[in-house]
C-alpha cells in the first residue's frame, strides 16, 4: 500500500489524475514520486506535493491522510483496487470510474463520479454540486456502478443519470435527477425544488418531504414500498408520480405519504 501524506496546505488547484491505483501498480516509491502533476499553472512532481511511504499492507491500495480539497481527478477512469481518502477531497474524484472503490471519510467536491461507469464510491460526510453528474453542455452521466453518501449533497446530482445507484442518507438540493433516463436514486431525507425535471427514465424514491412537486408529473397509483436495489427496499406508503410529461417521460417518483401530507388532497381524487 502506499501512504500519500499532503506535505502543505493546498493554496492552488492541483490536478493530479495520476493518484490512480493503475498508474501506482508495479511502480517503486520512487518511480510514484516523479508522477507530474499540476499546481496552479506550474507543472510539479508528485514527491513535491505529497509525502510518499509504502507499507507491508496490501489494501487499500492507496491512502491519503490529509485535507486534499484543492487536489482535483483523484482515481480518474480508475478500473481495479481502492483508495481510502481521510479527509476532504477534491472535484471529480472517481470521475469516469470503471471498477474498484474509493471511500472518502469527510466531503467531497463538485462532479465527483461524473460519467461513472462501475465501482462503488462511498462519501462519508457531504457532496457538492453535481454529484455523478457530467459537464455543463454534456450528456454524458453516470451510467453504472454505485454512490453511497451520508449526508446531504447540492444541486444537480444524478443530471443524466443513465443507469446505477445513488442513495443519499441526507437531504437533496435542487434539480435532483435533472434529465435521467435510467438508474435509481434514493433520497432517505428530504429533496428540494425541481425533483426529476425533464426526466425520461428511471426512479426517484424521496423518504421523506418534498419543497414542490413540477405540474408535468401526473399521480398513477399509491405503493406500499419500493425496490431500490436487489439487496433493499424502501417501506412507504409511497404516492407514485409519472413525468417528465413535458418530455413524453416514464420516470418515477415515489414519494412518501405520511411525510407529504399536503399532497393527499390535491392529487387522491385523481386516483
Amino acid at each position: 500500500m502506499i501512504v500519500l501524506t499532503p506535505l502543505k496546505k493546498f493554496q492552488f488547484p492541483i490536478h493530479a489524475e495520476c493518484i490512480n491505483p493503475d498508474v501506482f501498480q508495479g511502480k517503486s516509491v520512487e518511480e510514484i514520486a516523479s508522477l507530474q502533476v499540476w499546481e496552479g499553472n506550474r507543472q510539479k512532481k508528485l514527491g513535491d506535493i505529497f509525502k510518499i511511504e509504502a507499507t507491508t499492507h496490501e489494501t487499500p491500495n492507496i491512502t491519503i491522510n490529509g485535507d486534499v480539497s484543492e487536489v482535483r481527478r483523484i482515481g480518474q477512469g480508475m478500473k481495479n483496487g481502492e483508495i481510502v481518502i481521510n479527509g476532504d477531497a477534491g472535484m471529480h474524484t472517481g470521475e469516469k470510474m470503471a471498477g474498484g472503490k474509493i471511500t472518502i471519510n469527510g466531503n467531497a467536491g463538485g462532479w465527483t463520479g461524473s460519467s461513472m461507469k462501475k465501482g462503488l464510491i462511498e462519501i462519508h460526510g457531504n457532496a457538492s454540486d453535481y454529484l455523478a453528474s457530467p459537464y455543463r453542455g454534456s450528456t454524458e452521466g453516470m451510467r453504472g456502478g454505485k454512490i453511497v453518501v451520508d449526508g446531504n449533497v447540492g444541486s444537480d446530482s444524478g443530471s443524466h443519470l443513465r443507469g446505477g445507484l445513488i442513495k443519499i442518507k441526507g437531504s437533496a438540493g435542487p434539480f435532483l435527477g435533472f434529465h435521467m433516463s435510467d438508474g435509481t436514486i434514493h433520497v432517505e431525507k428530504n429533496a428540494a425544488s425541481r425533483l426529476g425535471a425533464n426526466m425520461t427514465g428511471g426512479k426517484i424514491v424521496v423518504s421523506g418531504s418534498v419543497d414542490e412537486l413540477m405540474p408535468t408529473f401526473t399521480i398513477d397509483s399509491i405503493k406500499p414500498k419500493v425496490k431500490i436495489d436487489d439487496t433493499e427496499t424502501a417501506q412507504g406508503p409511497f404516492y407514485v408520480f409519472l413525468g417528465d410529461l413535458a418530455e413524453k417521460g416514464n420516470g418515477k417518483l415515489f414519494i412518501s405519504k405520511a411525510n407529504n401530507a399536503q399532497l393527499g388532497p390535491i392529487y387522491e381524487k385523481y386516483l
